[in-house]
């Protein structure tokens, strides 16, 4: 008896694997059940591409229904597929509003004039903390039309935050007088790295909401997230114990003056959230087809399914964010036997529908910058030598109510890694006072700009209402590594 094999099947139109061996096993049965058709394949080919160019014909039939099923939700999957479309760049950028632009290396400020290039491009600024990223520089903030929105403009780290969690204790008692009971209770409450995860993991409400059913893509992650829950990536995220010092008491910072215990940390939302990144860029370069220098700002419109699909996530991750901040300072505050009486925490690398002074409706893409409306609070930190900012928004326009999210590289990891030594790093954080567990050459104090300075060239964008000092520092250990974008 003769066989139809894979390839021929294919040569017939069918295309998908599945289709194929669904359309395999009907042949097999066609020879089985017509004993005249032995020996020959003609009939098996008219058959299957009967079936093949007219599926609805046979969603009945006993022995190709199965088939035919399959072909028709294919068909109109299909049909659902976005069209590509390619676009081209404006022959100028737009104007854009630089901070502190003696200390942007010149790709940065590159990748800045080609985002306001985009024809979906409304308005940008660029941060004094910028540097290089994929796409959109960090540091870069970009408004584009309401219904459009970039997913690497957001960047792969999505809903990026910070968190302080400030305890009514004098900070002398424990970072003076018990050092190593923080340092134990660091090691005891924080997980870094791929795939770190806590053996029992807080339980969420976060899990229960519908949000994790709105699609089998976000399905598919919610074990992921489960398992990842309350802790902290690679790179630049960290878990640090260190004094808050309040000089002047404000309704924002309602402490009396004095010197706080505070925990401030900086992460993600894992791996569940550089997973939607991936594949939604992905998504948004195969559907938005721009020149090579600008593929990475490929966009996705809200009007469509995949851009919905985006949105949802994306807030989806934010939430997720915060919850892996709330569960350490969680950990942390029962630890300490006592709750903060003053939290603060915000997001970067996030997209939020605003709209601009003009009144133009907008999305507003921060890649690496902290929102500043005029009274929103927000945390700017610098290295694990130098101070974090509490800061309050003045809402400046020109910056679209944006300041930086931290000091800014000026050495890239790699040259990092190559030009520094452990010693080296090791004697400038004892002259700081500084106790550093893990942690790794490209994240030392000197491969970031000086905090002071950045500060210095935002001060119309922010007011400092209190400094962190960081003293005790948890990060990912060296050989935990993971390609990451700050």
């Amino acid at each position: 008896m003769k066989k139809i094999n894979n390839n021929e099947i294919k040569a017939l139109g069918f295309q998908e694997d599945y289709v194929v061996k669904l359309a395999g096993n009907v042949a097999r049965r066609l020879f089985k059940d017509h004993a005249e058709w032995r020996g020959q394949k003609t009939p098996i080919y008219v058959w299957l591409k009967a079936v093949l160019e007219n599926p609805e014909q046979f969603e009945q039939d006993e022995t190709a229904g199965e088939l035919a099923k399959e072909l028709l939700f294919v068909k109109a999957q299909r049909q659902a597929e976005p069209v590509a479309k390619q676009y081209s760049l404006l022959e100028k950028p737009l104007v854009y509003e630089i901070y502190g632009g003696q200390g942007i290396e010149p790709p940065a400020l590159q990748q800045m004039n080609t985002a306001m290039r985009l024809p979906v491009a409304v308005a940008g600024a660029l941060m004094p903390d910028a540097h290089p990223g994929y796409g959109l520089p960090i540091g870069g903030v970009l408004a584009t039309t309401n219904n459009t929105i970039i997913p690497y403009a957001v960047g792969v780290d999505i809903a990026c935050r910070m968190c302080l969690s400030v305890f009514d204790i004098d900070a002398s008692f424990y970072l003076e007088q018990r050092p190593q009971q923080l340092k134990t209770w660091l090691k005891d409450n924080t997980v870094f790295g791929i795939d770190g995860h806590f053996k029992q993991p807080l339980a969420d409400d976060l899990f229960d909401s519908d949000a994790w059913h709105q699609s089998k893509f976000i399905r598919n992650l919610k074990d992921k997230a489960v398992r990842q829950v309350g802790t902290s990536g690679t790179g630049n995220h960290f878990v640090e114990f260190g004094r808050l010092e309040v000089k002047a008491t404000t309704p924002e910072i309602p402490l009396p003056v004095g010197s706080y215990l505070a925990l401030l940390s900086h992460s993600g939302s894992r791996g569940f959230g550089a997973t939607i990144a991936g594949h939604y860029s992905k998504l948004a370069m195969e559907i938005s087809k721009l020149p090579r220098e600008a593929q990475h700002l490929a966009w996705l419109s809200l009007d469509t399914e995949e851009g919905m699909g985006y949105w949802l996530a994306m807030n989806l991750a934010g939430e997720y964010a915060s919850t892996n901040h709330h569960h350490i300072h969680k950990r942390m505050a029962t630890s300490l036997g006592t709750k903060p009486v003053l939290m603060i925490e915000n997001h970067h690398n996030f997209a939020w529908k605003e709209t601009l002074a003009d009144g133009t409706p907008v999305l507003v893409h921060r890649k690496g910058a902290t929102p500043a409306h005029e009274g929103s609070l927000g945390i700017i930190p610098g290295t694990m030598a130098s101070p974090a900012f509490v800061v309050k928004g003045k809402g400046n326009a020109a910056s679209i109510n944006s300041a930086s999210h931290g000091a800014g590289r000026v050495m890239s990891r790699s040259k990092a890694m190559s030009t520094l030594t452990k010693s080296d790093v090791k004697k400038f954080l004892q002259d700081k006072g500084i106790q550093l567990i893990g942690g790794d050459l490209d994240e030392a104090p000197m491969v970031y700009k000086n905090i002071h300075q950045v500060m210095e060239y935002q001060q119309e964008l922010v007011t400092t209402l209190a400094a962190f000092h960081p003293k005790i520092v948890r990060m990912a250990d060296a050989n935990k590594r993971e390609a990451r974008e700050d």
